[in-house]
């Protein structure tokens, strides 16, 4: 009873109700975070029934049809065709399937490893703390994108390598992010109170550590799942990620740069794809950012 009691008046801190639908009220009246949430919402779908929306769906696994090479945009070919005569807006849409998930995947697992990492090394300390974040300190010390295409490049081109070697990337900051917070946190007097009752470690972890941690882990999680769908487009340009004929968007514009800038349309559209996706997704972190912010309440 005294545990939960103690649990109880910690998590006061979070009490949900009146806190949420303060949060909804402000992210709901940014007109710019609003219309991003559409236009995301718009882009899942056409990628859950990219197959059934596009007009030439075998395009984008490996159909060619030479006849058709190198049209400029039209009514028939809204983004226009390839060198092998592909329709572009069918290979765009399917390739949303491709480039959605390959990217944000790898940002879901590198936080679902690092964050609890970080939160066990903050709390815990001690050669726990040192293992976990020298490690996190190396990799963290080497350029994402140079780090991510050398891993990538040693385990053999293929969108799986390449997300693996995302995952490796990636996973040391959400480590560094939360280390800090987990180490100030261990000291408040809930957590001391907590732990004094006998309530485990691993439960102060998950039921205050973790949660009073959520403003942060949401705002730089919604960016991160831009910046890594932009990543693996980087790696499928350079050749490391998603093979042809694999519509992915990085592996399409890197397809039609030897093309420009007579046909132009081959590397822009997927290009103007990944800009826009990366846009939404670091509107919506600073919206969240905007609603999350206590001063913003004011």
């Amino acid at each position: 009873m005294a545990v939960d009691v103690a649990e109880t008046r910690a998590a006061s801190r979070l009490r949900p109700s009146e806190s949420q639908r303060e949060f909804f009220s402000l992210l709901l009246k940014n007109p710019v975070t609003v219309a991003a949430l559409i236009l995301l919402f718009v882009i899942g779908v056409v990628a859950v029934f990219a197959h059934q929306i596009a007009p030439y769906p075998e395009d984008a696994t490996g159909a060619t049809n030479l006849s058709e090479r190198l049209q400029g945009p039209s009514w028939a070919h809204p983004f226009g065709t390839d060198q092998l005569g592909r329709d572009v807006f069918s290979r765009v849409l399917i390739g949303a399937q491709t480039s959605l998930t390959s990217g944000m995947i790898p940002i879901l697992v590198s936080a679902a490893i690092g964050l609890p990492a970080g939160a066990i090394a903050g709390y815990y300390g001690g050669w726990i703390d040192s293992a976990i974040m020298r490690v996190t300190d190396v990799l963290i010390s080497l350029p994402r994108l140079v780090l991510a295409i050398a891993i990538g490049a040693a385990l053999g081109p293929s969108l799986e390598n390449a997300m693996l070697a995302l995952i490796i990337v990636w996973t040391p900051f959400y480590v560094r992010m939360i280390y800090g917070q987990a180490k100030s946190l261990r000291q408040e007097v809930y957590v001391e109170a907590a732990r004094a009752l006998g309530v485990p470690s691993w439960k102060i972890i998950l039921r205050h550590i973790l949660p009073n941690c959520a403003s942060t882990m949401i705002v730089v999680f919604t960016m991160d799942l831009g910046f890594g769908i932009l990543t693996m487009a980087s790696l499928g340009f350079v050749g490391v990620g998603a093979q042809p004929p694999s519509p992915e968007w990085g592996a399409a514009v890197a397809e039609g740069r030897s093309a420009m800038p007579d046909w132009w349309w081959i590397s822009v559209f997927p290009g103007a794809a990944i800009c826009l996706v990366v846009v939404i997704f670091n509107v919506l972190g600073e919206g969240l950012r905007d609603a999350l912010d206590p001063h913003a309440r004011k």
